[in-house]
């Protein structure tokens, strides 16, 4: 059943055929896990050399709702249909006091930067149910069902697995999902969190509750030399004293780290 699972994963993920030798199970990043006092799953395909790590694969094809990382479809799918005309464009904040630094006027780069809920709600609001159910069913994004438009991938009805999810990002980052080239350049700018001379690091984050868990999400890329691996971060805790944004990003700089990246070396 292992096997079939490699197989499986394997073919979700890459275009072209790989050796099951080129996948291993990575035990040495449990230790993130275990002293971050979490569980949960990484994987990263170095694009360049055809490796593909995973740490707790059962994990890794378990689908979980995507939190803000659904923010990178929502995207798309806005600059796609024209509800978002580009990065700059801005929605008014309605009044309603939520968190301070989404309590004003937001650029779309500024909201996905910031991981605002409300501007997006919006833009899901102005996509409108049967728009956005094509275009789920056309991607094959996790089980692709809405229950309410402007909260169904924070309400456990949209889930996504980690393997799903860095499908999707690797597809994003080589033009290979059905949108415009405009629209995922775009989409690929707001990703682009850190740039230095030795790297460039790209990805969503994402937080949300399942029962009394709380999961955690970073989907995106590091790039190196024009050098892409691909990653994904799920983790999830009951712990009410874990902060997931800082345990999230810890966990993912570490194991990167480890792996030879930031040096620019890659």
């Amino acid at each position: 059943m292992k096997y079939l699972g490699w197989i499986g994963l394997l073919a979700t993920l890459l275009v072209n055929a790989c050796a099951p030798n080129n996948v291993s199970e990575e035990k040495s990043w449990e230790k993130y896990f275990t002293e971050n006092k979490v569980e949960g799953c990484f994987m990263l395909y170095d694009n360049s050399q055809g490796t593909f790590k995973v740490y707790n694969l059962d994990r890794a094809k378990e689908r979980f709702l995507p939190a803000s990382t659904f923010k990178i479809f929502n995207a798309l799918v806005g600059l796609e249909t024209g509800v978002i005309r580009d990065t700059a464009m801005v929605i008014k904040w309605d009044g309603i006091p939520r968190e301070k630094e989404w309590d004003q006027d937001l650029s779309m780069q500024q909201a996905f930067r910031l991981s605002s809920v409300p501007y997006f709600q919006e833009v899901a609001r102005r996509i409108g149910k049967p728009t956005m159910q094509h275009w789920l069913d056309t991607i094959k994004y996790g089980n692709a069902k809405i229950s309410r438009i402007d909260t169904f991938w924070l309400d456990n009805s949209l889930q996504i697995s980690p393997d799903e999810e860095l499908g999707f990002v690797k597809k994003l980052y080589f033009d290979n999902l059905p949108f415009t080239k405009t629209s995922m350049q775009w989409v690929r700018s707001v990703m682009l969190m850190e740039k230095t001379g030795k790297y460039e690091l790209s990805y969503k984050t994402g937080w949300g509750i399942t029962g009394r868990k709380k999961i955690g999400w970073i989907t995106g890329w590091v790039e190196e030399n024009g050098h892409p691996a691909f990653y994904v971060l799920n983790i999830e805790s009951e712990d009410p004293n874990i902060e997931v944004p800082d345990v999230r990003m810890k966990i993912l700089k570490d194991i990167l780290k480890q792996e030879g990246y930031f040096e620019g070396h890659k």
